[in-house]
């Protein structure tokens, strides 16, 4: 175990919604945790050696407990499955200290979180932290159906109750979420946050941005994605800056994947190019960018790019490795 990983008892599993559980996670000793803020999330070794990325959903004042949400994915790659099916109350899980990725921009005047499914757990943090603040914001949570929203009697408890709108994919036409109108008109100072599914999150993003809304207001992160290859994918090399020394990166594998072949290790979580471990400076050259972690202004820049689903426009690429 490293200084970055903790040793965590899981509590409490509750059953939130149809294929969604909760996990209470707390020190083995009693003793308080790492602090978190709003939007922060933590890698999860799971059964099997797999890590996976849980964003955190409670109250960040709370120092005594992390609590996260997983759904139980159709199309699971592993993670979700070994959370619901063999990880247990009383197992003791080794996780990351928290990071963030999604914070909130404390200099907002009015903030705008949208979820969509699971994607109400970071989502939540953030409606408790601005709850607290005194802050101006509004929520708007989009499921399938009642029996698929997850904390639903936890948020209409809440102080916050009267900002949240609930939005059912199979309730009445006027009740469901319009895009159009609700962000139709960008204004200074209203930031945007969004999570969910890609789906949703592609809706709400391209949305704002057909509306003009500043790319610096609009927060989001996403939590997998689809592996992205084309049929013009072409091997390239890579050349490490420190040592001089070129790797060949094959058409049908990835950078990492050579570079660890070749011995050199970068650093890997999701390797769907969301969580950004990876993030690697580039030198000289034009990634390929096929992640969903950097803006688009952000890889527009092509100083950095993930590695694990990322190739490359040119034949070299110089990374600062």
């Amino acid at each position: 175990m490293s200084a970055s990983t903790i040793s965590v008892r899981v509590a409490r599993k509750t059953v939130e919604a149809t294929d969604i559980c909760s996990f209470e996670l707390v020190d083995p000793s009693g003793k308080p945790l790492p602090p978190f803020s709003a939007g922060s999330h933590v890698d999860v070794t799971l059964p099997g050696g797999i890590t996976r990325q849980y964003s955190l959903c409670n109250d960040p004042c709370e120092n005594h407990r992390y609590l996260i949400g997983v759904l139980k994915d159709a199309a699971t790659r592993g993670g979700s499955k070994a959370m619901h099916e063999r990880v247990n109350e009383g197992d003791v899980l080794e996780i990351s200290v928290p990071k963030n990725h999604f914070a909130l921009a404390h200099h907002a005047t009015r903030s705008l979180l949208l979820a969509g499914g699971i994607g109400i757990t970071p989502i939540l943090c953030m409606a408790e932290r601005l709850a607290i603040a005194n802050s101006d914001f509004e929520m708007h949570y989009a499921s399938r159906s009642r029996d698929r929203m997850a904390f639903h009697d936890r948020i209409l408890t809440s102080a916050f109750a009267s900002k949240v709108h609930l939005h059912f994919d199979d309730g009445p036409a006027e009740q469901k979420l319009r895009l159009d109108e609700l962000l139709a008109t960008p204004e200074e100072g209203v930031h945007l946050y969004v999570c969910g599914p890609k789906g949703f999150m592609d809706a709400v993003l391209g949305t704002a941005r057909a509306k003009g809304w500043p790319e610096s207001q609009l927060h989001y992160e996403f939590f997998a994605a689809a592996p992205v290859k084309s049929v013009d994918d072409e091997s390239f090399q890579v050349k490490l800056a420190s040592s001089g020394r070129i790797v060949v990166i094959a058409k049908d594998k990835s950078v990492t994947d050579a570079l660890r072949e070749a011995g050199v290790e970068i650093p890997t979580s999701c390797e769907q190019g969301v969580c950004g471990t990876c993030l690697t400076r580039v030198l000289e050259g034009e990634p390929d960018h096929k992640d969903l972690y950097l803006s688009p202004d952000e890889q527009a820049a092509n100083e950095q790019f993930t590695p694990c689903c990322s190739r490359s426009k040119s034949p070299m690429l110089v990374l600062d490795l």
